[in-house]
C-alpha cells in the first residue's frame, strides 16, 4: 500500500474564488490504490512566506544600508584580527629574527594573503556560487546533491524536483560535468566521503565558535597589561572568564534589542586602526609601502628558514572570518557584502597592518605588546574600548553563526535533536540553541583558563581557519564543473592556484599541533563522530521502516478478526515515511484494535534546498480507498526554514485536508457536468462542501491524537564490534539525551500516544 502526491502537472489553475481563507496554494496529485485521481493544481499565492532578494530591484540605497548593517555581522570577527596577528607571528623561535627585513616580510605575506584569499577568491568568485541566494558549507554542498544527485537525505522524491527552489538548469553539460557525474554514480561511497569533507568543514566552524570568542576577548583585555605594567596575568584571565560568562549569558534573549549598535561599533574600530596605522606609518618607518612587494615574502623565507615558514601559522589569522562572508550571505546581497568588504573593511586592515609593521621596524622590542603599543598615549583607553567592545561584536557574530550551523546539521539528519528558540519575530533565522550555548561556554571558558595565551590559541585558531578555508576550495572545484559547467582546465587552476596557498598555511599550522593546534582537531573528531553516527544510525531506522511497512489493506481486512473499530476524532501518525505504512502503526493497531475515524499520515521531511515556500509546503494524498478517510501529509523544509510546527500546525494541516478533499469535489462535479474533459482544470465560482469534510470537520471537534514511534535501534548481534560500539552505545546514548520529538512539535501529553519498538539494524 503506498501513497502518493505529484506536483507541477498541466499549467492550468483554479479560480482563486476557489481558495480557502487563509490557506497558501498547494500543488498536488492524489491518488489511490487501484485508483486514478484527477490531477489538481490550485493557483500559486503571489505572495510567498518569508522575503525575496531581488538585487537587480534593489535601489543604491538598499544596497547602502544593507553594506552599513553586514558591517556589525560578517566582519567583527575579520576586523579584529590585528588584536593578535603580529603576537602571534612572532612567537616561538622568529622572534629571534626582529630585524626589519623580517618585519617586512611578514608584512607583505599578510598583505598578499587578504588580497588573494578574502578579496579575490572569496568577494569574486566564491559569493558567486550561492544556493537561492544563501551560502555557506552547506550551500555548496546543496548545490552539488542537486545537480549531480549526491544526497544521501532520506525520502526524496522525483516531486520534490518541481520546487521553485530546486533550480537545477543551466548551460548544457559539457563532458566533464558529465564524466564526474558517472563517477559519483559509479562509486555511491564517494556520496559519504563527500558528506565527511562537508562534516569536516562543518566542525571546524563549529571550533571556531570556541575559539574566536577566547582569542578575541583574551586578546583585547591584554591591553591592561601595557598600561598597568604590575597587573597579574590572572587578573587579565578572570576580566576575560568573567566578559565571556556575560556574553554567553545573555545569548538567551537575543541580539536583535541591541544589534543595531554592532555595525557602528564595528564602524568606529575599522576608522580608528586605519587612522592609527596612517599616523605610525609616516611617523616611524614611510617606506614600509615598498614591503607591497612579493619580493620580500621571498627574502623572509629565504632568511629566516623553517622558523619563517612555521609562523606562517600565525599570519593566516589576518583572514580569520574571510568564510563568514560567504555564511552569511543569505542575510545580505552579495553586493552589498562586496562594498562593505571593498571599500571600508579591505583598506581599514591593510592600513592598520601596514602601520603596526612600521612601528615594529623601529620597536623590536615591544613586538609582543605592538598593537597596543603602537596606539598613541592621548587615545588608548578609548581605543581600548572599542576594542574591548569590538571583540565581543566579532564573537556574538560567530555564536549567532554557530547556532545556525547546528540547525542546518538537525535539518540534514547530521545532528540530534536539539531545542531551537527564536528570538525574535521580526529579524528571519536569529535563533537560540540552550544546550549548544552552554557547552560553548564551559569550552571558551576551559580554553581560556588552560592556556591563557594568545599565541596558543592563536596555533589553534589558524588550523581551524585554513582547513573551513581549504574545504570551500574543494567544494567550489566541484561546483565549477558540475554546476557551472566550466571546462575542468578552469577548476582545476582554481583548485591549484588557490589550494596551494592554503595548503602552505595547513602545513605550517599543522607543526604548531602541539602548541595548541590539537584543540581544534579534538573538537572536530569528537563533533564529528557525533554527525557521522547520528547520520549513519537515522539512516539504518528509515532503512528498517521501509523493510518492514505494512499494508492498509491487510490491516482493514484482518480488522473483523482483531475487531478493529474507528473512534471518533482525528489520529495524526507521525511517519519518517514518504510511502507506505510504519511499522509502528501496525503494532499500535494489533495492540489497542481501535484507530480514529480519520487517520492522517504526517511525514516531516528535509530537502536539500535551502528554504521552501510555505505555498509548495504540503503534499496530500490519499491512503486506500476514499471511504476509509485515511491521508497522508508531506510536510516539506529545506535546511535553512524555521521549523515551527507547534505554531497552529494542526489547524494549518487539516485545512489543508479538506482544502483537498473539496478541491477534488469540485474538478469531479466539472467532469460530470461536461465543463471539462477528465484530467483538464475548469473553473468553479466556489466550494460545495462534501460529505467527506463534514466527517473530517465532526472528527476535528472530537479532537487531535498525536501517535508517534518511541523506537530504540539495536545492532544486530553478527554485526561488527564497531557498529555495535556506534549503535548500541553512541547512538543508543544520543537518542536518549536528546530533544524528543513530541517536545520539538510541542505535543500536551494529555494528546499524545507513543507506540514502542525496537528494530534491529
Amino acid at each position: 500500500m503506498a501513497s502518493r502526491c505529484w506536483g507541477t502537472l498541466p499549467q492550468r489553475s483554479v479560480s482563486s474564488k476557489t481558495a480557502i481563507s487563509g490557506f497558501g496554494s498547494l500543488w498536488m496529485r492524489p491518488e489511490m490504490e487501484g485508483t486514478t485521481g484527477a490531477p489538481i493544481r490550485l493557483s500559486r499565492s503571489p505572495i510567498a512566506t518569508g522575503w525575496v532578494r531581488n538585487p537587480k530591484n534593489s535601489s543604491y540605497k538598499d544596497v547602502l544600508i544593507l553594506a552599513y548593517q553586514s558591517l556589525g555581522v560578517v566582519y567583527g570577527d575579520l576586523s579584529t584580527s590585528p588584536l593578535y596577528v603580529y603576537k602571534t607571528t612572532f612567537s616561538g623561535k622568529l622572534s629571534l629574527h626582529e630585524s626589519d627585513e623580517e618585519v617586512f616580510g611578514v608584512f607583505s605575506f599578510i598583505f598578499w594573503t587578504l588580497t588573494l584569499i578574502p578579496l579575490f577568491k572569496y568577494i569574486y568568485f566564491v559569493l558567486s556560487a550561492d544556493d537561492n541566494g544563501e551560502g555557506g558549507t552547506f550551500a555548496l554542498y546543496s548545490l552539488l546533491c542537486r545537480h549531480a544527485r549526491l544526497s544521501i537525505l532520506p525520502n526524496q522524491q522525483a516531486i520534490d524536483e518541481n520546487l521553485s527552489t530546486y533550480d537545477v538548469e543551466g548551460s548544457t553539460d559539457t563532458w566533464q560535468s558529465v564524466m564526474l557525474n558517472d563517477f559519483f554514480s559509479r562509486y555511491p561511497r564517494l556520496k559519504n566521503v563527500l558528506l565527511i569533507v562537508v562534516l569536516l568543514g562543518t566542525c571546524m566552524s563549529i571550533g571556531d565558535g570556541v575559539l574566536t570568542p577566547t582569542i578575541s576577548v583574551l586578546s583585547a583585555v591584554s591591553g591592561l597589561g601595557v598600561k598597568i605594567t604590575h597587573l597579574h596575568e590572572n587578573y587579565i584571565v578572570a576580566l576575560s572568564c568573567l566578559i565571556l560568562v556575560a556574553l554567553f549569558s545573555l545569548q538567551r534573549f537575543g541580539t536583535h534589542r541591541v544589534g543595531f549598535i554592532f555595525a557602528p561599533i564595528v564602524i568606529a574600530w575599522l576608522l580608528c586602526i586605519s587612522v592609527i596605522g596612517i599616523y605610525n606609518i609616516f611617523k616611524w618607518n614611510p617606506s614600509i609601502f615598498h614591503a607591497i612587494s612579493p619580493v620580500y615574502m621571498y627574502k623572509f623565507l629565504s632568511s629566516t628558514g623553517v622558523e619563517g615558514w612555521v609562523s606562517l601559522g600565525g599570519v593566516v589569522l589576518c583572514i580569520t572570518g574571510a568564510e563568514t562572508m560567504f555564511a552569511n550571505l543569505g542575510h545580505f546581497s552579495p553586493i552589498s557584502i562586496k562594498i562593505a568588504f571593498s571599500f571600508l573593511v579591505y583598506p581599514c586592515l591593510v592600513l592598520a597592518y601596514m602601520g603596526e609593521a612600521a612601528f615594529l621596524s623601529k620597536h623590536h622590542d615591544d613586538i609582543q605588546r605592538s598593537f597596543y603599543k603602537a596606539i598613541p598615549e592621548t587615545v588608548f583607553w578609548p581605543v581600548f574600548i572599542i576594542a574591548t567592545c569590538a571583540a565581543v561584536v566579532g564573537s556574538q557574530a560567530v555564536i549567532s553563526a554557530t547556532f545556525s550551523i547546528i540547525s542546518q546539521c538537525c535539518a540534514l539528519n547530521c545532528f540530534p535533536l536539539v531545542k531551537i528558540i527564536h528570538t525574535s519575530n521580526h529579524i528571519y533565522g536569529q535563533i537560540y540553541i540552550p544546550e549548544v550555548n552552554w557547552i560553548l561556554m564551559c569550552l571558551c571558558l576551559a580554553v581560556t583558563i588552560g592556556l591563557r595565551n594568545t599565541n596558543m590559541i592563536g596555533h589553534a585558531y589558524g588550523l581551524a581557519v585554513t582547513i573551513v578555508i581549504f574545504v570551500t576550495t574543494w567544494l567550489m572545484f566541484l561546483v565549477i564543473i558540475i554546476v557551472w559547467k566550466q571546462k575542468i582546465i578552469s577548476a582545476i587552476i582554481f583548485l591549484i592556484f588557490f589550494g596551494s596557498i592554503e595548503l602552505i598555511y595547513i602545513s605550517a599550522s599543522f607543526i604548531k599541533i602541539p602548541e595548541g593546534g590539537w584543540i581544534p582537531l579534538t573538537l572536530s573528531i569528537i563533533f564529528m563522530c557525533v554527525m557521522y553516527i547520528w547520520n549513519y544510525g537515522t539512516l539504518l531506522k528509515h532503512e528498517f521502516d521501509l523493510q518492514n511497512k505494512v499494508s492498509v489493506q491487510k490491516i482493514l481486512a484482518l480488522g473483523p478478526n482483531l475487531g478493529l473499530v474507528r473512534v471518533p476524532g482525528i489520529g495524526l501518525v507521525y511517519t519518517d515515511l514518504v510511502t507506505g505504512v510504519p511499522a509502528v502503526f501496525g503494532h499500535f493497531a494489533m495492540s489497542l484494535p481501535a484507530f480514529h475515524q480519520v487517520l492522517i499520515f504526517v511525514c516531516i521531511k528535509s530537502v536539500q534546498v535551502p528554504f521552501i515556500p510555505e505555498c509548495e509546503r504540503f503534499l496530500v494524498g490519499w491512503i486506500g480507498p476514499k471511504e476509509h478517510l485515511m491521508f497522508r501529509c508531506i510536510v516539506r523544509y529545506g535546511y535553512k526554514d524555521l521549523r515551527q510546527e507547534n505554531h497552529d500546525f494542526e489547524n494549518r494541516l487539516v485545512s489543508k485536508i479538506i482544502s483537498f478533499v473539496e478541491m477534488e469535489e469540485v474538478l469531479k462535479s466539472e467532469e460530470n457536468a461536461g465543463l471539462v474533459k477528465p484530467g483538464e482544470f475548469g473553473l468553479v465560482e466556489g466550494f460545495v462542501r462534501s460529505e467527506q469534510s463534514m466527517e473530517i470537520f465532526k472528527a476535528k471537534e472530537s479532537g487531535v491524537v498525536y501517535i508517534t514511534g518511541h523506537s530504540y535501534a539495536k545492532a544486530r548481534s553478527s554485526s561488527s564490534l564497531i557498529k555495535k560500539l556506534a549503535i548500541d552505545i553512541v547512538y543508543a546514548f544520543l537518542s536518549k539525551n536528546c530533544r524528543a520529538p513530541d517536545l520539538q512539535l510541542s505535543v500536551p501529553h494529555s494528546l499524545l500516544l507513543k507506540v514502542g519498538m525496537v528494530y534491529y539494524v
